[in-house]
C-alpha cells in the first residue's frame, strides 16, 4: 500500500485542515490593531497560520470571543509546518481591577451611611 499522495489532494486536505481550526478556535492574538486567529495553544505559547503571520514581537493580548484573557509578552519561534509558533516570555493573567496594596478586613464595611 502506497502513501503518497497527488500534491493538489495534499494541498486540499491541509486547506482543509487549516480552516476547521479557523472556525473552531474562539481564540484570537491581539497586537495593536492587528487580530489573528490562534490555531492551537498551549501552556507555553499559541500558534498562527504562517499565511497571516507577521514577526509579532513583543507585547500581545489574547481574547476568548470578547473576553480579555492574557496579556502576554512572546517571542517568535519556529516555522512548524503551515503555522507559525510563539512562546512566552511572559504570560499574565488579565484582572478587571487593579491589585490591592492592602490588606481588605473580613469585617470591613461595604459603604458608609450618610447622617444629614
Amino acid at each position: 500500500m502506497t502513501t503518497f499522495l497527488p500534491k493538489e489532494v495534499a494541498d486540499g486536505l491541509e486547506a482543509a485542515r487549516k480552516q476547521a481550526l479557523h472556525k473552531k478556535s474562539r481564540l484570537r492574538v491581539q497586537a495593536g490593531s492587528e487580530a489573528l486567529t490562534v490555531l492551537k495553544y498551549w501552556a507555553g505559547g499559541f500558534s498562527v497560520d504562517l499565511a497571516d503571520a507577521p514577526q509579532l514581537r513583543g507585547l500581545v493580548d489574547i481574547y476568548d470571543g470578547s473576553i480579555h484573557m492574557y496579556q502576554c509578552l512572546i517571542v517568535a519561534s519556529e516555522e512548524e509546518g503551515s503555522e507559525m509558533r510563539y512562546e512566552f516570555k511572559r504570560n499574565t493573567r488579565a484582572v478587571q481591577s487593579a491589585p490591592l496594596d492592602f490588606e481588605r478586613s473580613e469585617n470591613a464595611p461595604v459603604a458608609l451611611i450618610g447622617l444629614s
